[in-house]
């Protein structure tokens, strides 16, 4: 009869900072350049297996009604039925399913990412995280950034203008990046 003993999984919970974090995105606009953009209220908690990382798991949220591209008018037709449907739609949410290591301080993060009410599986490439440091008040915090490319149209966001000259207004192919900052719970 063999014995074994395992030492129990450790975890730290992390909640992300708001202040101090960012989730922007990128699309084609009229097929010559990109139209940038952000949200603001960015919230969520990572579970840091720290004996095994690939166990850690992370859910986030961001409020629809924070997004800003620097026009006003433009940030209001991307609120509406149009596009995100913000009253109907107000929060995209991430929860993670599966993390990979793909390299030192790289991993893949697969999850289901809720926008528009329709949820799909995206996988975020991940840098990080840094090693923890203190902070002036005593925080202990961590920080990495994550990036993943999606298709509009899989979330049910189709709205378009044809150009006269051909092609279209709005490019299918959106870009997330997300810098993010956590503090120890």
């Amino acid at each position: 009869m063999s014995t074994s003993t395992f030492a129990p999984a450790s975890t730290i919970t992390w909640k992300i900072d708001p202040a101090h974090s960012r989730a922007e995105f990128k699309v084609k606009h009229m097929m010559i350049s990109n139209v940038k953009g952000s949200f603001n209220g960015l919230t969520g908690t990572l579970v840091e297996d720290t004996t095994d990382p690939i166990r850690s798991r992370v859910e986030a949220s961001i409020e629809i009604g924070t997004i800003s591209t620097g026009d006003e008018q433009r940030d209001a037709h991307l609120k509406s039925a149009d596009f995100l449907h913000h009253e109907q739609h107000p929060v995209m949410t991430f929860k993670s399913t599966k993390i990979e290591k793909k390299g030192d301080e790289e991993y893949a993060v697969t999850g289901e990412l809720t926008l528009h009410g329709i949820t799909k599986p995206v996988i975020f490439a991940v840098e990080g995280p840094s090693a923890p440091g203190k902070d002036p008040w005593g925080n202990t915090r961590i920080g990495l950034s994550a990036t993943t490319k999606i298709n509009r149209k899989d979330f049910g966001l189709t709205w378009n203008a044809a150009l006269e000259s051909g092609g279209i207004l709005v490019g299918e192919d959106v870009q997330i990046v997300l810098d993010v900052q956590f503090i120890r719970a």
